[in-house]
């Protein structure tokens, strides 16, 4: 996966390298031995606490102290988890696990960030009669967990808004070129978090980054204004996708909760943020960031976000940027909305010519001029003495054979746009950015430094063909700007990450798919871009790929389905988009898939693209509670202090009860079945939809499958309801023949009264 910014490179090293992390303090044990010091999430249950404690901060301070002199903690938590964190040795770790009311000492874990026309694109120009009043949505709090916010950014100008809810208990902090009077009627909230991060990396270089809510990335900016930026006419970078720029709620409230630094953002830092954040009254919680898919009990994302749904709090998260390896997603717990990347019917493009008069089109974000002249058009693994010359590392290109001539890179291992600063430190006039196998034709723009265009594999192929034949290989690049109305659109991004679900593939996900490509939104006046040190330009926009970019989407039109629907749990509003989703084109054509470009699958999409003027009515929904979670749980076999480690309570499964995670009433049918079986397989679901449209009206189901392998039945086929609120079940018998490893099967469940449709996916698999 590339990273979007070059300074977040050492994070990627030490995640993928296992590279040693300064500021480790190291201690000796009895043996004389130095052991050293990490942090540790310490869970405790809370109902154990002995009597001689008045308060359970006394009991937290006694249980470090009995197992270390000298450790610190970081942080007390109360909301999202019953404990602290600390700076232990593993020898401290294990001596406090031990001890009486204690559930489990857990390593940090350390997430990354998962890195305009949407709004018309997804139809919410053409249905203000049918959005929630402005003065609903005005009550609505979107909070972010991010990088921070540049508050300067006219994304976050408050003009037409009126006061600052009056159930809000947040604050704005001061810190490092950030004060209170940042904060406005928009941007109500900014704290930071740096703890637990300065805690394992030593104290915050100032003169590199802010020690407050400022955004120095430009990322949080980005994800804040997507979801609730306020409109700003005349947006664009550098003249591409010129028009207004506006989050998916504008009139709804931001709450910025940095915590994530150069570094990285830690799980300490993570979970006080949530526990502030809920704490503060935010009605909706946005992660664009991950860390691969632990046990829910494990993973800091899914423990605080199992609080924040138990406060009736929406949490939306991106599924990750591993795509399209199966199985690669993050943020898989079934109380979290997944969300995948999908494209926009807007393109950049930027073509290469040859020599040889061929054309190619690429895509580009380049704000200079092109001539249009043919240059010498060189490799840039012939231009190396590096074994890795092709990918346009730092230092790898010799000058005198790349100065004023055009050079073709792969793509790969290191940034797209630090591949362009590369060839223009040699001295290039120009670069063709091409897409290897593991890319496919997915093309992302960026606003390059020097002349240059992202071209794909196949292009790319074909490029080399003429270089490699050619003695004297000559091209050009002419830039187009800004084209509307692609087709087919949206596709899902071969970035995406995709199912099935490694922890518990009896839940699919991702849930949905959002605009995640090329996205304009707000910019930090911090750095520029390309993010590169060497980037001197300053945008007010920018333009950026990812599922950072689709979470916030579903986050903004989370907000607005909670304006219109009030009493709506996170789970109905989850269940209202899944349920409306797309995945099929007007045209009739199916959604595809970038990285095969064939049909997608509900792997890659979940329940399909968000159709936000569809989800204010869905009809029907499948709502949960937090007791339905727990079941889930007791269905994982998860023991008590693992489920009391997530729920903060002791809950204890009941031995008389089957749990089945087939009974989650979830929007979605998912099951790995078995190839080694022999025979067929039958696994039973039972669902329960409430009647949230019309008083009265009756449903008739219709399954379909994939397969003459896959037989699916559903008791009764028809419901009818008589009043708004009521309930009805029924259950779906999936028959599975025996079928060979690797194979999966789709299909779907639609219950329509002939004027709505409630849709959900089906996905099967065996191993």
């Amino acid at each position: 996966m590339e990273i979007l910014h070059l300074h977040r490179l050492f994070l990627v090293l030490v995640l993928v390298l296992g590279l040693g992390l300064p500021c480790f303090r190291a201690d000796v044990n009895g043996n004389g031995q130095q052991q050293e010091r990490r942090t540790y999430i310490v869970h405790m249950a809370k109902s154990q606490m002995p009597a001689a404690f008045q308060h359970h901060a006394h009991w937290y301070d006694s249980s470090l102290k009995s197992v270390s002199g000298s450790a610190q903690m970081i942080y007390s938590y109360d909301t999202v988890v019953h404990g602290f964190s600390a700076r232990l040795t593993a020898e401290e770790a294990g001596s406090l696990e031990a001890r009486h009311g204690i559930l489990a000492v857990m390593p940090e874990l350390r997430y990354e960030l998962h890195t305009t026309r949407t709004p018309e694109f997804l139809g919410l120009d053409k249905s203000s009669s049918l959005l929630p009043a402005s003065e609903s949505v005005n009550e609505v709090v979107v909070g972010m967990l991010d990088t921070g916010v540049w508050p300067e950014s006219k994304s976050f100008d408050d003009t037409g808004l009126g006061a600052v809810p009056s159930g809000w208990r947040g604050a704005c902090e001061s810190g490092t070129n950030f004060t209170a009077a940042n904060c406005n009627r928009k941007l109500i909230g900014a704290r930071f978090f740096s703890k637990g991060y300065e805690a394992t990396m030593g104290p915050i270089d100032v003169s590199k980054e802010s020690k407050s809510a400022r955004d120095d990335d430009g990322h949080g900016t980005h994800t804040a204004s997507t979801a609730a930026g306020s409109a700003v006419d005349g947006a664009s970078l550098f003249g591409y996708a010129p028009g207004t720029a506006r989050g998916m709620a504008t009139r709804a409230r931001v709450a910025a909760y940095k915590v994530c630094w150069l570094g990285g953002c830690f799980s300490s830092d993570i979970l006080a943020a949530m526990e502030k954040a809920i704490v503060d009254g935010v009605n909706v919680l946005s992660l664009s960031l991950g860390g691969g898919s632990p046990d829910f009990y494990r993973d800091s994302v899914a423990i605080g976000a199992f609080a924040a749904a138990e406060k009736g709090i929406f949490v939306s998260c991106s599924a990750g940027n591993a795509g399209p390896s199966s199985m690669s997603l993050s943020n898989v717990a079934p109380w979290i909305a997944t969300v995948g990347a999908g494209t926009l019917d807007r393109d950049f493009p930027a073509y290469v010519t040859l020599g040889n008069g061929k054309n190619f089109s690429g895509v580009s974000l380049y704000s200079g001029n092109s001539k249009g002249t043919l240059l010498p058009f060189v490799y840039a693994g012939n231009v190396s003495n590096a074994t890795n010359g092709n990918l346009c590392m730092m230092g790898t290109l010799d000058p005198a054979k790349v100065k004023g001539k055009i050079v073709l890179c792969d793509r790969g291992v290191n940034a797209r746009v630090q591949k362009g600063s590369v060839v223009q430190l040699a001295g290039g006039a120009g670069m063709v950015l091409a897409n290897t196998a593991a890319n496919g034709d997915e093309l992302v723009a960026d606003a390059h430094l020097l002349p240059a265009t992202a071209v794909g594999e196949k292009s790319g192929d074909a490029i080399k063909s003429y270089l490699f034949s050619d003695p004297n290989p000559t091209a050009t690049i002419l830039f187009e700007g800004t084209k509307v109305g692609i087709q087919p659109s949206p596709v899902v991004a071969a970035f995406s990450s995709r199912g099935p679900n490694s922890i518990t593939p009896a839940v699919l996900k991702p849930d949905m798919i959002a605009p995640g490509v090329n996205i304009l939104a707000g910019w930090t006046g911090g750095i520029g871009p390309t993010g590169l040190a060497v980037d001197d330009r300053r945008v007010a926009f920018n333009i950026i790929s990812g599922t950072s970019m689709s979470c916030p989407h579903v986050s903004g039109l989370a907000a607005l389905l909670k304006a219109a629907h009030p009493d709506w749990s996170p789970a109905a509003i989850r269940s209202a988009l899944m349920t409306t989703a797309y995945v099929a084109y007007k045209n009739g054509g199916k959604l595809q898939d970038v990285a095969t470009g064939k049909d997608s699958t509900p792997f890659d999409h979940g329940a399909g693209h968000v159709d936000p003027v569809s989800a204010l009515n869905p009809g029907l929904v499948y709502d949960l509670t937090v007791e339905d979670y727990l079941g889930f749980l007791c269905g994982l076999n998860y023991t008590s202090s693992q489920i009391n480690t997530l729920a903060r309570r002791n809950y204890t499964c009941d031995p008389s009860k089957s749990y089945s995670l087939y009974d989650l009433n979830y929007p979605s049918f998912a099951a790995s079945f078995d190839s080694t079986s022999g025979g067929p397989t039958t696994i039973k679901y039972t669902r329960t939809l409430t009647n949230v449209g019309a008083a009265t009206g009756t449903y008739k189901a219709t399954a379909s499958s994939g397969s003459a392998g896959l037989k699916i039945a559903v008791v009764p086929d028809t419901l009818s309801f008589s009043k708004a609120g009521e309930k009805k079940s029924f259950t779906v018998t999936v028959t599975g023949s025996a079928m060979p490893a690797s194979t999966n099967v789709f299909g779907q469940l639609e219950w329509s009264d002939g004027k709505q449709t409630v849709r959900s996916p089906m996905a099967f698999s065996w191993a």
